[in-house]
Formats: C-alpha cells, sequence, structure tokens
C-alpha cells in the first residue's frame, strides 16, 4: 500500500506550477506594478512634505528675522524719541533760564532806577528842609538853646523823611 499517489502529487505540482506562473504572468507583476506605484507615491508625498517642512522653516526664519529688524526699528524709534524729548526739555529749560535771567536783569534795572529816584527825592527833601531851616535860623535872632533846637528839629526831620 501506498500512501502517496505519485501521480496525483505529480498533477497538484503541475498545477500549483501552472497557478504560480500564471499568477507571476497576469497577477504578479501587475500587483508589484501597483505596490511600487504606491512605494514612489508615498515616497513623492514624503519629500513633498519634507519641501514643505523645509520651506516653511525657512519662511518662519524669515518672518523671526523680520520680528527682530521691527523690533530693533523699535527699540531705535523710542530712543529718538526720548533723545527728542531730552533735547526739547533742555531747550525749555535754557529758554526759561534765560528768560528769567533777562526777568532778573530788568528787574535790577527797574530796582536801580527807583533807588536813584528815592536818592534824588531825599536829596530834594533834605534841600528843602535845608533851606526851611536857614530862613527860620535867619529870620529869628537865635541863642545856643534855640540853636540846638531847629538843629534838633532838622534831624528829626531828615529822619523822618528817610
Amino acid at each position: 500500500m501506498n500512501l502517496i499517489d505519485l501521480p496525483q502529487v505529480l498533477t497538484q505540482i503541475l498545477g500549483f506550477l501552472l497557478m504560480v506562473w500564471i499568477l507571476r504572468r497576469y497577477a504578479w507583476g501587475p500587483v508589484l506594478g501597483m505596490l511600487e506605484a504606491r512605494r514612489q507615491k508615498i515616497a513623492g508625498e514624503f519629500a513633498e512634505a519634507e519641501r514643505r517642512k523645509a520651506e516653511a522653516d525657512q519662511t518662519r526664519a524669515k518672518y523671526e528675522q523680520e520680528l527682530r529688524d521691527i523690533e530693533t526699528q523699535k527699540r531705535t524709534k523710542l530712543q529718538e524719541g526720548v533723545a527728542e524729548g531730552q533735547r526739547v526739555a533742555a531747550e525749555i529749560r535754557a529758554q526759561a533760564q534765560k528768560e528769567a535771567g533777562d526777568r532778573l536783569a530788568r528787574a535790577q534795572d527797574e530796582i536801580a532806577r527807583e533807588r536813584e529816584k528815592a536818592k534824588e527825592l531825599v536829596k530834594e527833601q533834605i534841600i528843602r528842609i535845608s533851606v526851611r531851616t536857614a530862613e527860620k535860623i535867619l529870620r529869628e535872632k537865635l541863642d545856643d538853646a534855640h540853636q540846638r533846637k531847629l538843629v534838633a528839629e532838622f534831624i528829626d526831620e531828615v529822619g523822618a523823611a528817610r
């Protein structure tokens, strides 16, 4: 008894080889082609994703540089504004000091003129008092006590006139 039937095994082997050849000829090639196309498509998508990522990184770097430039410009403008403000404040202070100096000089001139007027006024009063005293002395015959009294009155009038 033979457990293995040789013609049946050979038929099965032949059928298997025939099926492999048919699959290889008509199915395996297109399946491998589809798999290769799919692999290429996926590789292309990965390459496109890498390209886009590199492009995005480049764009991000460009925008970051622009932001740094804008920040630098902002700081520069701010510093220029502060410097301009300080310059204007210094000009205002200088102008105010000049005006204060001018007012002080005018006030001192005015005080000097008023002082001169006051001196002239005192001088005129002293002359008037002196003339009146001299008139009194000449009109009266004076003794020593009377002369002292007139001089004291003169001194009091001069003191009151100041």
